[in-house]
């Protein structure tokens, strides 16, 4: 008994954090020594199968507490199949608060996790691959303690979604 109830609480655990029904992509890109160079853009492809549900797009950050600045800015392109511009946008993302400095995400450490939106409730015209691409568009190169930059789709919850 000592050993089935630490057992069962593990399994009940994984059960419930990992099933994520939503997601249909997610991964994340490491930035070799935490420096995010300008000219290094992160690239991501994923395929949709289903044109008739709305998704959201959302980008992934993870930095460090050292980061110098209370933004990031970051550029991001969703491309067609055909490598066809369908959405881009400069987004500032506020990683700090500007006047306590204190970090937004979640945290553990001295690393925080950030998750923004870059498209809510977006139809694509047809089934097929996309990219996005996320490129660091700060005055700094590289930027220092940004670890991470990451995409993930998923299905958008709402009254269409079956």
């Amino acid at each position: 008994m000592r050993i089935f109830l630490p057992v069962l609480l593990i399994v009940i655990l994984f059960s419930i954090t990992g099933c994520d029904e939503t997601r249909i992509y997610e991964t994340n890109k490491d930035f070799k020594g935490n420096d995010w160079f300008i000219d290094s853009v992160a690239s991501f492809s994923f395929e949709i199968k289903d044109a008739t549900s709305d998704y959201n797009i959302l980008t992934n950050v993870r930095n460090a507490i050292s980061y110098p600045f209370a933004n990031l800015y970051i550029k991001y392109t969703l491309l067609d199949s055909n490598n066809k511009k369908i959405d881009g946008k400069l987004l500032r993302l506020p990683l700090f608060d500007k006047k306590s400095g204190k970090p937004y995400g979640d945290g553990l450490g001295d690393i925080f996790d950030h998750q923004f939106t870059l498209l809510k409730g977006h139809k694509f015209q047809e089934p097929g691959v996309y990219k996005v691409r996320i490129k660091q568009y700060m005055r700094q190169d590289p930027l220092p303690f940004i670890m991470s930059v990451g995409v993930r789709v998923e299905k958008a919850e709402g009254e269409n979604q079956e």
